[in-house]
């Protein structure tokens, strides 16, 4: 397994790959990896000749008071992990080498970037729509795989590369989860162990509000109720729980696929996840 630091040995190595016909892969991630990243190298794995996996800690989707300085970082315990995994390439670029000194350009999804999590995280989704049309375009793959964990960003994801025209196929992953159902996240490190028990009431309020809506329940009703189990369980507060489309992420209409989605906050750290109805 190669481990790629610059932009342009990354598009030799795969101009490379595709010049004797291989199809190539990216699985994008900010490493602190574990077995729901695996899936997801798996899954591309299925899919082209060729694996290439992106670790980089994108700073322009945290916002001040945030984590980045903080966010968990073991890079010799990814790349084993990859290199177990089968992967051909690692693309783990500097911030200096992904945006320069005069980086000045910013790609926004409009509407669907600001509702959910883009309501309480602002400038979260143009972050993360810059940086990977920045990766897809530096790798240049046929398919790019992200997880269904993050939702709304591989919507997100999925319209700006439709909308850019970019020539890739974006894939979404299924959620991994522990045996207790929370679902796999590096920022799970973040609890402590009483918090760790508690944190699987997530998805079982959002399973319920899937299964409420599902057999005709009111939607902001179940929501709602929702919610308060998890204030009165002890959560520190809710950000939001929601039904929506499960394609536009607005407001769900009759006849249309619904996804549940929800963040709430479990001490000092913020949890997302999403079933779908």
């Amino acid at each position: 397994m190669d481990v790629i630091r610059s932009i342009a040995d990354i598009r030799t190595r795969v101009s490379g790959w595709r010049a004797t016909g291989e199809l190539v892969s990216l699985v994008p991630t900010m490493g602190a990896l574990h077995d729901g990243h695996i899936s997801l190298v798996r899954l591309a794995a299925e899919r082209t000749e060729r694996t290439v996996v992106s670790i980089f800690v994108n700073p322009t989707q945290f916002a001040p008071h945030e984590d980045f300085t903080t966010y968990p970082r073991d890079e010799a315990r990814d790349l084993a992990m990859l290199e177990a995994a089968g992967v051909d390439a690692v693309f783990a670029p500097n911030v200096g080498e992904m945006y320069g000194e005069t980086h000045r350009t910013v790609v926004e999804v409009q509407g669907l970037g600001k509702i959910l999590e883009g309501a309480f995280r602002p400038d979260f989704f143009a972050g993360v729509a810059t940086v990977c049309a920045k990766l897809l375009i530096q790798v240049g793959p046929d398919v790019a795989v992200f997880g269904d964990k993050d939702y709304q960003q591989l919507c997100v994801i999925r319209a700006m590369a439709r909308d850019l025209n970019l020539p890739v196929e974006i894939l979404g992953g299924e959620t991994i989860r522990e045996s207790d159902g929370l679902a796999m996240s590096s920022r799970n490190s973040y609890l402590t162990n009483a918090e760790r028990t508690l944190a699987p009431k997530l998805h079982d309020e959002i399973v319920g509000v899937a299964r409420r809506v599902a057999s005709g329940g009111a939607i902001e009703e179940a929501c709602a109720d929702a919610s308060q189990e998890l204030d009165q369980a002890g959560f520190s507060s809710i950000d939001y729980i929601a039904v929506s489309d499960a394609e536009t992420l607005e407001s769900p209409a009759a006849g249309r696929p619904m996804r549940v989605l929800a963040a709430a906050w479990l001490g000092k750290t913020r949890l997302i996840d999403n079933v779908a109805v």
